[in-house]
């Protein structure tokens, strides 16, 4: 089969031909027909991660998928053979479970669920990673029914699902985004967008909101501008962040919860957010088609919008 690997930590990501993939007990077999790239991809690829990974190569990138149930290992029974699946294996040992191919084979446990009916395969692989954790994010933070919550990240896979619920929940949501972004954000319910390349963003915010803002959510910010958002946030508030920067101690001595966020994937999670979709309580963002030998020609660090999904 056809995959995309790294063969060291810190290498460019190549198109490889690897032995076909077979179920051991209680697996299934995947057919790959969508997979959605994440930020945390490019990470594991760089070895942030490398003392929970098996530190053998070449490993598959990629966790989010949809797929078909090719056919099942002995013991297997969740699945059958001809079924649509979709899910996240980001399971240990991390990369062990590569979606970036044609196949993949991975515990039945693994957390995984059946596609709904109207839920097609691209829309379904973007899904997991970011509307997972943007669904956990909010239910995290509680009632927002009027409350202020700046939205950093904004236009991203995460921010894009974490908008439009935190809106539907009654926050009055800050969308910190570009310019180009602002109309998308709008219609997801933000109140106020700000462009983060034009401005700077405390001090904008401090503007119109003198008297602090309740929320903080951060999905992009180094710690640094974290730290500097995170003081906007009045006694009482949340800041939260996904990238582990919040100093726990250091806000609480000033009344503010501050939350390291780590998402709890399951297939009942899963299950939950697709019936968000399908039944379009929320839209998904914009996305991105590419095929498996477009992956090593993309930038690293470029700057994109919305998901960008691997059909093989």
């Amino acid at each position: 089969m056809h995959a995309i690997t790294v063969d060291e930590y810190g290498a460019a990501p190549a198109l490889t031909e690897l032995p076909d993939p077979h179920p051991g007990p209680r697996q299934v077999l995947i057919r790959v027909e969508a997979a959605g790239i994440n930020p945390m991809d490019q990470s594991m690829a760089a070895g942030a991660w490398k003392e929970l990974m098996p530190g053998s190569f070449p490993f598959v990138l990629g966790a989010d998928l949809a797929g078909v149930v090719e056919t099942v290992g002995e013991g297997a029974g969740r699945f059958q053979a001809g079924e649509k699946v979709f899910g996240q294996l980001l399971i240990a040992p991390l990369g062990s479970a590569g979606t970036y191919a044609e196949y993949v084979a991975v515990a039945e446990e693994a957390p995984l669920a059946r596609l709904p009916e109207g839920l097609e395969p691209t829309i379904a692989a973007a899904l997991p990673t970011a509307g997972v954790t943007a669904m956990q994010i909010v239910e995290t933070l509680g009632q927002l029914m009027e409350k202020t919550v700046l939205m950093v990240g904004a236009a991203g896979g995460v921010g894009s699902f974490a908008m439009q619920l935190a809106a539907r929940a009654g926050g009055h949501v800050i969308a910190v985004a570009r310019a180009d972004a602002a109309v998308r954000m709008r219609t997801y319910g933000a109140a106020e967008t700000v462009d983060h390349t034009a401005v700077s963003v405390p001090d904008a915010v401090q503007q119109t909101h003198s008297d602090g803002i309740d929320v903080l959510v951060d999905l992009a910010s180094d710690a640094d501008g974290f730290a500097a958002l995170a003081a906007l946030v009045r006694s009482g508030g949340t800041a939260l962040t996904t990238r582990y920067f919040s100093d726990t101690e250091a806000l609480a001595s000033r009344g503010v919860a501050g939350v390291n966020f780590r998402v709890d994937m399951s297939s009942e999670a899963l299950e939950r957010l697709a019936d968000l979709v399908v039944t379009e309580t929320i839209v998904v963002p914009p996305i991105k088609l590419i095929k498996l030998d477009d992956v090593p020609t993309l930038d690293p660090n470029a700057h994109s919008d919305g998901k960008t999904v691997i059909t093989p």
